[in-house]
């Protein structure tokens, strides 16, 4: 499919190239992308597209840093950016996140691509609770018949399912490893009570199908993006730091703790027999699922 005439729809005869530069930078939700100017006005009447073929860069929000400042999800933002690049999106194989990014696709005026996102409706699937073909019957829908609007609520119904919904893939047995590190200080002759820090991160090691099951949208997948859902991987983490929030999760799934291990180390030891000694701790629980 042709990219728009990136020229279409300019009002009063202003020209935007002359406005914006070549190359964008973009704040979105605390991630930045830099992108060319006709990529983001590659749909008309889009969202984007108003923004910068209708107004000049004064009339947009910026950051510190002079970037103009979009606030919603940074991370989702990739695809939305993929898909004004050529009007094509191919998203992994396992993808938990679709309704959030039809979402995105609506937010920013994307008709097409807010259609494509939209489960296939027939009797089959509407009882069905199976996620992993989506996107695959979906893609081969007449993204251009008439007659029914492109933001059909009873068409966008089905998308909204229980996150926990029972499916063939949440059938599956595996391990997921909770990683937990945090540091304490112990007074001289512990005679004063521990003091506990902020725990920095809480680690998820296993299977990447499980993982995205369990955690949903809680699990920050940043560091190792698009893995198979076949694929294991020890790079995700949690976007919060409650290690009994992560362990009701692991219950609902069905899974149940069957080891643990934990060490603790004196990260610094000072010849002042005043100072407090500050250690380091680390513990795995490993949880699973028959």
């Amino acid at each position: 499919m042709a990219l728009a005439d990136p020229q279409r729809g300019l009002s009063n005869g202003t020209d935007p190239v002359s406005l914006f530069s070549e190359i964008i930078e973009l704040n979105v939700g605390g991630q930045v992308y830099v992108t060319r100017y006709k990529t983001l006005i590659a749909v008309p009447d889009s969202l984007l597209w108003s923004m910068f073929s209708k107004s000049s860069p004064k009339e947009l929000a910026r950051d510190s840093k002079g970037r103009f400042f979009l606030d919603r999800d940074g991370f989702l933002f990739r695809y939305i950016l993929d898909y004004l690049r050529d009007l094509n999106l191919v998203l992994p194989d396992y993808f938990p996140e679709k309704n959030r990014l039809q979402r995105e696709a609506e937010f920013f005026q994307l008709r097409d691509l807010y259609k494509r996102l939209s489960p296939k409706l027939s009797k089959e699937k509407s009882t069905s609770d199976e996620t992993g073909s989506d996107w695959e019957d979906t893609a081969l829908q007449d993204t251009g018949d008439t007659g029914t609007s492109s933001l059909d609520t009873s068409r966008a119904l089905p998308i909204f399912a229980p996150a926990h919904s029972p499916s063939l893939e949440s059938k599956k047995s595996g391990y997921i490893t909770i990683g937990y590190r945090g540091s304490y200080t112990i007074g001289r002759d512990i005679q004063t009570d521990a003091k506990f820090r902020r725990v920095a991160r809480i680690t998820v090691c296993g299977k990447t199908s499980l993982a995205k099951e369990v955690f949903g949208d809680t699990l920050n997948e940043s560091r190792d993006p698009d893995r198979p859902p076949e694929r294991y991987t020890a790079r995700y983490y949690l976007k919060y730091n409650f290690l009994e929030q992560a362990f009701d999760k692991l219950t609902e799934a069905g899974f149940h703790m069957v080891a643990c291990s934990s060490t603790g180390t004196c990260a610094y030891t000072s010849n002042d027999p005043s100072e407090d000694k500050i250690w380091t701790s680390y513990t795995e629980y490993v949880f699973c699922r028959e």
